[in-house]
């Protein structure tokens, strides 16, 4: 079974969250489950940033960001992945020092605590030390950090290209077959 959590925060870059929930709609094979939970902030950034609010045209189930009855809340849930896009340094830290103070912190901890995987994009430049300490936490506990860091070697000519190339890794991470530019197969 592949059941993902897609957990939005209200870093920017939500062009990164709308081409990773566009990726899992159109997947082949598609995930079992796909949850998502937004933050309130994450809405509004999404707003901002994209002009409009696509969030809701998505068939995937959406959560409350303190809805603790959420089935990814608990790892009897058997969700085995969970991804944080954008994931804001805040979300990251409060994960890092095992603060579960709402759902993607908790959800984020039971998958920590289940070994299952964690994927972090983190969205913030720069770094400081504690942003880098708090990464250092999260991988040492399993965890993986994929920071919003685009390549340029496909060629990329839209914003949403450009996002793809760190939501492909992300699928890649994740166990999803993605169609997309690998380097040194010529496409």
């Amino acid at each position: 079974m592949n059941k993902i959590v897609v957990a939005i925060t209200g870093a920017s870059g939500s062009v990164y969250a709308k081409v990773l929930l566009d990726k899992l709609e159109k997947a082949q094979p598609r995930p079992d489950a796909v949850a998502v939970v937004m933050t309130p902030n994450a809405r509004q950034v999404w707003e901002t940033e994209l002009g409009d609010a696509s969030f809701k045209k998505y068939s995937f189930s959406f959560y409350e960001q303190h809805d603790f009855n959420a089935p990814f809340a608990s790892g009897s849930g058997q969700f085995n992945t969970m991804i944080i896009v954008p994931c804001s340094m805040g979300t990251l830290g409060r994960i890092a020092n095992g603060i579960s103070n709402d759902l993607i912190t908790r959800a984020a901890d039971v998958v920590l605590k289940e070994r299952r995987k964690l994927i972090c994009v983190a969205r913030e430049t720069p770094y400081n030390l504690v942003h880098i300490r708090n990464m250092e936490t999260i991988t040492l506990a399993g965890g993986i950090i994929c920071p919003a860091t685009p390549s340029f070697y496909s060629v990329p000519k839209t914003i949403e290209e450009v996002a793809a190339t760190v939501v492909d890794r992300v699928l890649d991470l994740a166990g999803v077959k993605v169609d997309t530019f690998r380097w040194g197969s010529g496409s």
